[in-house]
């Protein structure tokens, strides 16, 4: 049977529910169902509370009907939000602008003269004069390195071949044409100089015992050039000789850098009373400018106990900043680089930074 045969049986009956959709096949549209017009109006309501009204114009009977009246409801207005509810965002309020308090310059001193001693060798002198005045540069501060050590230690940490120099501070003790400027050599790091030394300053010792004050000889090559810097650091030899007691005499403060090692502990003794002898005879105004911590290897208990005896034993004479083993104190000094800009990311560089700020705090 034919799906059209179906509907007709079904008395003209809607279609809607009547209808069987085969796959290729579609039923006719559906006539439309006429509606006959009404000729009442519907009651038009009476007009609420917050409801506006916007009446049809009437329309004659024998017109087509009137559209129903359109209804435009008012909504009342929206609450504000409550703070309190959790549920419900409050709204953001800008908060003041707060400008952050400046930070105080640091005062730099002019020409402080600081002398790094230590009469023991291999605790660290060099390596500490070095970076100390390359951390003090990068604050800012104008820096004169001194080698004073006939080895020339210090000229080689910084690139310099100490024996290729026709002028060194061997030449600014003992010959008085010679100046400070024909001397002094510039660094590749901004604000940092250096006074160069070779083995030459070995025979100084000899040539000064005859002069008159000889322990002040030093103290008057630096009197020329003190108000160009903010400090002045002298690398002293490892020994308590005729040299070392030139920059003691020269120098306002003494830095002692300590091995956390019983021998270099040791040692200590006999150089606090030479310290104690100059400051009563020669140099009064001297004083210490603090202990050193150097070379501790704290996985070692021998290190920390040495450490910790310092500790007692000096107290607040100890900086605060302690120096650790590191293979990059080795590799620098082969680039002619201290250690803050050849590794200015290892761990001797951070510690010597803290110490710049530790010294130019006291």
């Amino acid at each position: 049977m034919r799906w059209d045969d179906e509907v007709g049986r079904n008395d003209g009956g809607a279609l809607e529910d009547q209808q069987l959709f085969l796959p290729d096949t579609f039923p006719p549209p559906a006539a439309p169902v006429p509606v006959a017009p009404s000729s009442r109006r519907a009651p038009a309501r009476p007009p609420a509370a917050n409801v506006v009204t916007a009446a049809m114009p009437t329309t004659p009977p024998d017109e087509a009907p009137a559209e129903e009246e359109v209804v435009f409801e008012v909504l009342p207005e929206p609450l504000e939000p409550l703070v309190d509810d959790p549920f419900v965002e409050a709204p953001l309020v800008e908060a003041p602008f707060v400008e952050a308090p400046p930070v105080p310059p640091v005062d730099l001193p002019v020409g402080k003269v600081v002398a790094v001693v230590n009469q023991k060798g291999g605790v660290g002198k060099t390596t500490s004069t070095i970076n100390l005045g390359a951390a003090l540069a990068a604050e800012g501060a104008k820096v004169l390195l001194v080698d004073f050590d006939p080895q020339g230690a210090l000229s080689v940490g910084l690139g310099l071949n100490p024996n290729s120099l026709d002028l060194t501070v061997y030449n600014l003790l003992l010959d008085a044409s010679v100046t400070f400027d024909e001397v002094v050599q510039h660094c590749k790091m901004d604000g940092l100089d250096l006074i160069p030394s070779n083995i030459d300053l070995a025979g100084a010792e000899i040539m000064l015992v005859s002069e008159v004050a000889r322990e002040q000889s030093l103290k008057r090559v630096l009197a020329r050039a003190k108000d160009r810097y903010n400090y002045i650091l002298i690398d002293c030899p490892p020994s308590l000789g005729l040299l070392t007691i030139n920059a003691l005499t020269a120098a306002q403060a003494v830095l002692i850098p300590l091995e956390c090692e019983y021998f270099a502990l040791r040692g200590m003794a006999l150089l606090m009373d030479t310290l104690t002898k100059i400051q009563e005879r020669i140099n009064p105004e001297l004083e210490i400018e603090g202990i050193l911590a150097t070379m501790l290897d704290a996985r070692t208990i021998h290190g920390r106990e040495v450490l910790s005896r310092v500790t007692d034993a000096f107290g607040d004479k100890l900086f605060k900043t302690i120096i650790h083993k590191t293979i990059k104190f080795a590799e620098a000094p082969v680039a002619g680089e201290p250690i803050v800009t050849y590794a200015p990311k290892s761990g001797g560089a951070r510690e010597y930074r803290e110490l710049a700020k530790e010294v130019m705090s006291r």
